[in-house]
């Protein structure tokens, strides 16, 4: 889940619809062709901000009491493994009063609790389930003079959103099987912080639920991976990739009530933190070799170290000049800065230890673990 870095002008870029605005659009598309008995190339939807879209409909077939009709997601400009999914939307008469709404094939299932869905429900998350009733509603509506049925029972699929599930966090959070119906707006804008740190919040959510009293805050999948190596007592649910969002992530995981935070990083994103930097994206912060050459100064360090590591390219450099002339307690000196910084952030509401692993996994340094 590591953040992309977002192009120099962003006004340039397209937004696009959620999962969620696709498979309400499809809905509407497969209800009109129901109740009216033909299909329909066309739809136009209310999304959650108050705004109304138009969706292309691909596929729209009418089968007796049913239909069933397709939308392309076009997720705009942003890096999005669903983007160009095809969402289903199949739409049978019920006879139970009421909009019955379940998960078909590529779309996962819960299997944890902590995610605001029920456990062996669909994934389709709450926002996305109203824009589908109110589709529903929209198209009975419209088809104002055709009796419509007691109730609905709608099925949402996706195509291959069990590969496209590989590439998110699903199966960390529970949801096996396929892809997440999401959004809250319907609006998919480009490399969206938004969607990330609402990501962070909703594993943190999960972990807290799991019961794990830990929660393992890393930079990105291979620190994760060290992460995990070294906690290996810890529960899955308890890692976290917050990314660059570090301020973000720890006053989420204080506000959810965990009160032990590690932090897990490689030199970069940790030398970051060190000087007090709480987001670390490089279009925002460069690691300070003022910071790093004192401390290699109070380690013991000669001078002419100590201007070698002032004037090195990156923190990945500083990491070869240590190692190469050994400077006992540098790389915790930089633990403890980090557990300095992240525990003021967050008023000490939590106690903070930090990890600080090399390219390989190994570990350099830390502070505040026992």
């Amino acid at each position: 889940m590591d953040v992309e870095k977002p192009p120099a002008d962003k006004k340039s870029l397209r937004t696009g619809f959620t999962t969620g605005a696709c498979a309400a659009a499809a809905t509407k598309a497969a209800t009109l062709a129901m109740l009216a008995g033909k299909p329909v190339s066309s739809v136009e939807i209310t999304l959650p901000i108050g705004k109304k879209v138009t969706f292309a409909v691909v596929r729209c077939d009418v089968r007796g009491g049913s239909a069933e009709a397709e939308v392309v997601k076009d997720a705009g400009d942003d890096p999005d493994c669903t983007h160009l999914a095809h969402i289903i939307s199949t739409v049978n008469r019920n006879e139970s009063a009421g909009i019955l709404i379940e998960g078909g094939a590529g779309v996962g299932r819960v299997t944890k609790p902590g995610l605001g869905l029920d456990v062996g429900a669909p994934a389709i998350n709450p926002v996305p389930r109203q824009m589908i009733a109110q589709a529903i509603e929209e198209a009975r509506r419209t088809a104002a003079s055709i009796v419509a049925p007691k109730g609905f029972r709608v099925v949402i699929s996706v195509p291959g959103g069990e590969e496209m599930a590989k590439k998110t966090l699903n199966a960390r959070l529970g949801i096996l099987g396929g892809i997440s119906i999401l959004g809250t707006t319907g609006i998919v804008k480009p490399f969206s912080t938004a969607a990330y740190k609402a990501s962070i919040e909703q594993a943190i959510d999960v972990a807290v639920t799991a019961g794990s009293s830990v929660v393992v805050l890393t930079t990105g999948g291979k620190s994760e991976r060290f992460a995990q190596q070294a906690f290996s007592s810890l529960r899955e649910e308890a890692f976290v990739q917050m990314g660059d969002f570090v301020g973000f992530s720890l006053k989420a995981a204080v506000q959810r009530g965990v009160r032990e935070i590690r932090i897990c990083g490689m030199p970069g994103k940790i030398s970051k933190i060190a000087q007090g930097r709480m987001m670390t994206h490089a279009s925002g912060s460069e690691v300070d070799l003022g910071m790093l050459a004192k401390i290699a100064k109070s380690c013991g360090a000669p001078q002419p170290t100590v201007d070698e590591i002032s004037q090195a390219n990156t923190a990945r450099h500083v990491y070869e000049i240590v190692e190469k002339n050994g400077l006992p307690g540098f790389f915790d000196k930089i633990c403890e800065r980090v557990v300095g910084n992240c525990g003021k952030h967050i008023n000490h509401e939590a106690r903070v230890a930090c990890l600080l692993t090399d390219f390989e996994g190994k570990k350099l340094g830390s502070y505040g673990l026992e």
